[in-house]
């Protein structure tokens, strides 16, 4: 069997699993940098609070993710609700991390004049504070979707969306003439995946950026 021929019989099929990847990619990603950046910004002034919200991210991370999958799967069931729940938690902690630092590093001089000229608070983190941070928060949006990008794959496990299922599919074939092209197809898929969303946040970086901060 050709690849064409391969092509022909399942490229549908791919082409699902490639938009079904992004689309739990991005759809992880936005509420990990929801719950992410709120959580940094309520933080980052406490340092006791700061430790403790790092320290539950890193515990997420550091959960195996067949082994988060499995623990969901007996909770919530199979499909998206697991991939969709563990992604997000896998999301938190470079996005908290960026975002207590990336506040902590703005000048104390800026803020005090902000708050010198009237402004509350809450109108200094949003006006001021967060618009300097915010190239170092992107930074840990994008290292935690790329992160997902991957960790995706491995939602097949659970009946989950993306280009896994086409991994998995190979390698449960493998002796049969369309396995390798099964496996390859997933691995180039994901591959493609990552590669385009790091080119959209750099695009993204670009865009949202002050002039001023990047030069």
């Amino acid at each position: 069997m050709s690849y064409a021929t391969y092509w022909s019989y399942y490229g549908a099929d791919l082409l699902l699993q490639f938009g079904q990847h992004f689309e739990i990619v991005v759809l992880a990603s936005l509420l990990g940098s929801i719950i992410g950046i709120s959580t940094g910004v309520a933080v980052y002034r406490a340092p006791r609070a700061s430790q403790i919200a790092l320290r539950v991210c890193g515990v997420l991370l550091t959960i195996p993710s067949l082994a988060m999958y499995v623990l969901l799967l007996s909770v919530i069931g199979l499909g998206w609700p697991p991939v969709l729940v563990a992604l997000t938690l896998y999301s938190l902690l470079p996005i908290v991390q960026n975002t207590v630092v990336g506040l902590r590093g703005v000048d104390a001089s800026i803020v005090e004049a902000a708050t010198g000229i009237g402004m509350s608070r809450a109108r200094t983190v949003m006006r001021v504070e967060f618009p300097m941070a915010w190239p170092i928060i992107l930074t840990g949006v994008r290292t935690s979707v790329l992160l997902l990008v991957s960790t995706a794959a491995i939602g097949a496990i659970v009946r989950g969306p993306g280009l896994g299922n086409s991994i998995y599919d190979g390698l449960n074939r493998i002796g049969t003439p369309s396995a390798l092209y099964a496996t390859l197809s997933g691995i180039a898929g994901v591959v493609i995946v990552g590669v385009t969303f790091n080119f959209a946040f750099l695009f993204i970086a670009k865009l949202s950026t002050s002039r001023g901060i990047r030069d």
